[in-house]
């Protein structure tokens, strides 16, 4: 790398990642000039940007991360480089060149890299804290980098199980009148976590952990009267349970267990809002210092770009209102 007139090169010593930065017919490339209007060019071996020291940093940045994410994914995607942007407009004068992606979660069938400074501080949580509550709106990375975690952690033998619970608000938390077993009458509201673990994970292999019981699936509502030892355990969706539930999901924490709370508190959908208990066990335990609190907002949006501005929209107009 080098620097000359307001010019940086950027030099690749392996032309495959050099490919599969610039993307198929340079379409990587372009969406990164578009995206930061600069000048960039791509000559020989090189990447080469053409703006001010400050930009030409950011951008410099920008590449290095889809370099790495083409290490570990074998492709970038469209929200890849809206991320990796994300990720350094906050810092226009960093001049570390040798900035290197933290939290790496490898998985099976791939890694997962933490796309903000709230989503690194959360994976830190998952890792550093016994209990961890989260807020903020979909599409924030919650749910899929708590699961992720909890699999490496249950493929390294660090737990023994991993237990997936959510409140089934849509039947009244009574499920006894749904047809099927146990896991049949709940299957479709934790349909989100089962789409997080098969992304990470062979479909045949987690069918296989919860039959052995490896992975475990428990209602919100028959969690209570547990101990959870060597867990990790994860409430989805918790604006939807209440605090007595939230209290009691907490509490069944026990030896070398880790609990999750997660939830987005624009989307409650208990017959009164004001019985949601997320937002009072972030007031109440935010003080202890074993218990980690991130909040979210839609900034940290990984799905589509359009999900961040849609997520912030509906904010901008409820707190008009």
């Amino acid at each position: 790398m080098y620097s000359e007139n307001d010019t940086l090169s950027i030099i690749f010593q392996n032309n495959q990642i050099l490919s599969g930065v610039l993307g198929e017919f340079n379409s990587n490339l372009n969406e990164l000039e578009k995206l930061t209007e600069t000048k960039l060019y791509f000559r020989g071996n090189s990447i080469i940007i053409k703006n001010s020291n400050g930009k030409n940093e950011i951008i410099k940045n920008s590449i290095i991360f889809l370099v790495e994410q083409y290490k570990n994914n074998g492709s970038i995607e469209k929200k890849d480089i809206v991320s990796s942007l994300n990720k350094f407009m906050v810092n226009e004068n960093s001049k570390n060149e040798n900035q290197k992606i933290e939290y790496i979660i490898k998985t099976p069938k791939t890694s997962v890299i933490p796309r903000s400074e709230r989503q690194k501080k959360y994976v830190r949580a998952l890792k550093e804290s016994d209990i961890i509550i989260s807020a903020g709106p979909a599409g924030t990375g919650k749910t899929f980098l708590a699961v992720a975690v909890a699999l490496t952690m249950l493929l390294e033998k660090k737990i023994e199980r991993i237990i997936l619970s959510r409140p089934a608000v849509e039947a009244g938390e009574r499920l006894g009148f749904l047809p099927g077993d146990m896991r049949e009458k709940v299957d479709p509201y934790l349909r989100p976590l089962y789409d997080s673990l098969y992304d990470l994970y062979d479909y045949e292999k987690i069918q296989k952990r919860i039959e052995v019981g490896d992975i475990e699936i428990a209602p919100l509502a028959f969690m209570r009267g547990r101990t959870l030892k060597n867990s990790f355990a994860i409430l989805d969706e918790a604006q939807n349970a209440t605090d007595t539930q939230i209290k009691m999901f907490l509490t069944r924490i026990g030896e070398n267990s880790k609990i999750i709370i997660n939830g987005d508190p624009s989307q409650i959908d208990l017959p009164n809002k004001s019985m949601s208990g997320l937002a009072r066990s972030k007031k109440i335990l935010g003080g202890f210092k074993e218990i980690s609190v991130v909040d979210f907002d839609h900034t940290d949006v990984v799905r589509h770009p359009l999900v961040s501005k849609i997520v912030k929209a509906y904010s901008d107009q409820n707190n008009n209102e």
